[in-house]
């Protein structure tokens, strides 16, 4: 006994019995989603009018010290980056893969709790972050807004844009690629479709909605009824979100440079109001060039300003914004500029700044201020997300979302605290800050990972890399941990299964056997045993009535009271060689 370890016994020997309680490390999971980089300099393509702002810009250059070392310079460059992370919620992001085609618009609700993202695969993905968990970051409905079956084909079109009311959660305005947007709920089901006009009207004041393709839309700061949507028919329209027969007011847009008929079309619009309180304000964009300001609050018979060269002619202004405070409005043209405007001076922009346009490809690309009006986010052509400063429009941060997919729809959202990106490589991206955000991403990355059942199909599970919590962990010959559910199912081949192959769950449908001819062609065993009758498909039908001739003959069931009074038939016996009688010839 004097050799005995007690040491060596108490690890080898289990510190209890029964069934374990099985940690969940939430903070190892939050840390896999932090990026490797936050903040880069800006593309060479951009890096002439857009440059990082540097932590002490605004500052003089100081003289060099002899003093400072290279360590010094590491440590201020560590810090910088530190702040960054601090003040803009870039250092963490969850990605969804639920479109097929570019991400071109992207709403949340008021309270952050669902979100739609539109695409060019003609879809809305809706979202729910309280159902979501790391292994199952996906969409849980998907809705065709614009679907109509006709005759000849099914007739969709892509989303140009979705937003939910900012005043009232539970309804969201939808332009596609129609002359008819339409307000839907939160669950995706139309509540109001507008009307479509006469095209053959030449007075546009005349028709009860557009005539042509609807570009843009916004709600009404103020009024949780009201909606704006402009057109390439050269209105802008403003609809009752009730009443889809017709139209509230139309502005019609005269421009000066487009010919006789004056027309030319609608690219965006924007609708903002004071949050401390005023006039509210509505600004339009035109093909022409032209930015025009009317008073939000009416009447729109004439604009209150209107700059006519505001961007190039003929190049598509794709984002507008309106300031919190209601004074500043910022324009992202096609010529590949970024201009701030002064609603207090509308004639000629308050600041110039060079960026590359995507609206040549992506007329949905968008510009837009932060909760708080601090920053102005923007997407480039380089896939990086830009966080300007309002008053220089100079990036405080440059950051890469999806390097060489150009970022085309970019939102912050104000109570989350996370930005919301969808790009051209039909990724969704949310990038949030484990300590500044709340709820989303950052809620749904703290879960455990959600227990995938054997009979779940794997398609349907976006990341995977945590899909099987609890079960052998494979490293690969990169050293990358990979989770597999082939291992167990392998083992474990009829868990959750009955003895004739279903599952034991109420709830998960029945998958059946995949014959080794096609998965849709049943084999043989299965036709004989389920389908009734089966086995008269290879008979004879004439040798199967006469084998209850004679029995039909001696014991009818249908004819037994006529038995005895029945005349039997008698027929002519005819041989081979007898001839036929002659038919008689008919009357001409």
């Amino acid at each position: 006994m004097d050799d005995f370890d007690e040491e060596a016994f108490k690890k080898f020997f289990p510190s209890s019995f029964g069934k374990q309680e099985k940690k969940f490390d939430a903070e190892s999971q939050v840390n896999r989603t932090k990026r490797a980089e936050v903040s880069v300099p800006a593309p060479e393509a951009e890096a002439r009018n857009l440059t990082p702002a540097s932590p002490a810009e605004g500052k003089q250059p100081q003289e060099p010290n002899d003093n400072d070392n290279d360590d010094s310079n590491d440590s201020d460059d560590d810090d910088s980056d530190d702040d960054d992370e601090d003040e803009f919620p870039v250092s963490h992001e969850m990605v969804l893969h639920t479109h097929e085609r570019a991400v071109t618009t992207v709403t949340l609700d008021l309270s952050g709790a669902r979100m739609i993202t539109g695409s060019r695969d003609c879809t809305l993905k809706l979202h729910d972050f309280a159902s979501m968990t790391p292994s199952t970051i996906r969409a849980f409905k998907s809705v065709d807004p614009s679907f109509k079956k006709t005759s000849a084909a099914q007739d969709t079109h892509a989303v140009h844009y979705a937003a939910f009311n900012p005043l009232s959660p539970s309804h969201v305005l939808v332009v596609t690629a129609t002359p008819q947007p339409r307000i839907l709920d939160r669950d995706g089901e139309t509540v109001t479709e507008f009307a479509k006009g006469d095209m053959y009207l030449r007075d546009l004041n005349n028709t009860k909605g557009h005539i042509a393709e609807a570009t843009g839309g916004v709600w009404c700061p103020s009024d949780y009824n009201l909606c704006a949507t402009a057109g390439s028919d050269s209105t802008v329209r403003i609809w009752d979100a009730n009443v889809g027969m017709s139209q509230k007011h139309v502005i019609m847009h005269k421009s000066k440079v487009a010919g006789s008929a004056g027309r030319t079309k609608m690219t965006a619009v924007t609708w903002g109001s004071p949050k401390q309180g005023g006039s509210n304000v509505l600004v339009t964009a035109a093909l022409d060039g032209s930015l025009t300001m009317y008073s939000g609050n009416g009447p729109f018979h004439r604009p209150s300003a209107e700059v006519r060269d505001a961007h190039t002619r003929d190049t598509w202004t794709s984002g507008l914004d309106i300031s919190a405070d209601g004074r500043l409005v910022i324009s992202r043209g096609g010529d590949d500029t970024i201009k701030l405007w002064d609603t207090r001076k509308f004639k000629s922009p308050v600041t110039t700044v060079q960026h590359k346009s995507t609206s040549e490809r992506y007329p949905t690309s968008n510009i837009q201020f932060s909760p708080s009006s601090a920053n102005v986010l923007v997407g480039s052509e380089t896939g990086h997300l830009h966080i300007l400063n309002p008053a220089t429009l100079k990036p405080e941060l440059v950051t890469p979302v999806t390097p060489g997919s150009p970022l085309i729809s970019v939102l912050w959202h104000e109570k989350l605290n996370q930005i919301i990106t969808g790009s051209a490589n039909a990724e969704t991206h949310v990038l949030y800050n484990p300590t500044s955000s709340t709820k989303g991403a950052s809620l749904v990355m703290s879960r455990a990972p959600k227990r995938r059942h054997v009979d779940d199909n794997s398609a349907f599970t976006t990341d995977t890399s945590g899909a099987l919590s609890g079960d052998s962990v494979v490293v690969g010959s990169n050293g990358v941990p990979q989770y597999s559910s082939a291992t167990f199912s392998s083992r474990h081949p009829n868990v959750g299964l009955t003895a004739s192959g279903r599952s034991r769950d109420p709830r998960r449908p029945h998958i059946p056997a995949v014959t080794p001819f096609a998965k849709s062609t049943p084999d043989e065993k299965h036709v004989r045993e389920h389908i009734p009758l089966s086995s008269m498909r290879d008979e004879d039908p004439r040798e199967a009535l006469l084998k209850y001739a004679e029995k039909a003959e001696k014991d009818p069931i249908f004819t037994r009271a006529y038995q005895e009074t029945q005349p039997k038939p008698i027929y002519a016996e005819l041989s081979d060689e007898e001839e036929k009688p002659e038919k008689k010839k008919a009357r001409r």
